[in-house]
């Protein structure tokens, strides 16, 4: 495989860094814009429209005049999700993306994952919780769990004379 380095992308294959968005803990939302400014300034960022749909989609709409700052915990996590839609990547990588979602949302999230990856994108999420996605593969972490410290005398972490892992 070749690996092309240019100014603007890393390419290895078909595929450019510019193929992937990430989104984690922080929404990227501007606090003092509207809901409907801040995914207008996204979809401006990526060169890409859809505003209306994305706003649609995670169930923002009728919050489209509502300034960022002004929404709840679980709103502000689906304006920040929404701005996935008005990217243009195919290439999701996602931290935690179901914080602060009540069930309705986790579930209306699950149905724009499925539909990304049923028009041909790829998400990568790292979560705690079944999205309900049976066509997702499954990366089990628990086997590589590190091994609990050990307290050494005096507080160090080499000796267990404690019986504290016992």
């Amino acid at each position: 495989m070749e690996l092309v380095v240019t100014d603007l992308a890393v390419q290895r294959g078909g595929l450019t860094v510019l193929s992937l968005t990430y989104a984690a803990h922080a929404d990227g939302l501007k606090a003092v814009l509207s809901v409907r400014e801040n995914l207008e300034f996204w979809a401006a960022i990526h060169g890409v429209g859809g505003v209306r749909e994305a706003m649609a989609r995670m169930n923002l709409a009728e919050l489209a005049d509502r300034r960022a700052a002004n929404l709840s915990a679980g709103q502000k996590r689906r304006l920040g999700l929404a701005r996935l839609l008005v990217t243009g990547r195919p290439i999701w990588v996602l931290d935690e993306p179901t914080v602060s979602l009540d069930v309705a949302s986790v579930a209306l999230f699950a149905g724009v994952v499925r539909d990304h990856l049923a028009s041909g994108g790829m998400a990568l999420l790292a979560t705690h919780i079944d999205l309900g996605l049976p066509e997702a593969r499954v990366l089990d972490l628990a086997p590589f769990k590190a091994a609990r410290p050990m307290v050494v005398a005096g507080g160090g972490f080499d000796d267990d004379s404690a019986g504290a892992f016992a």
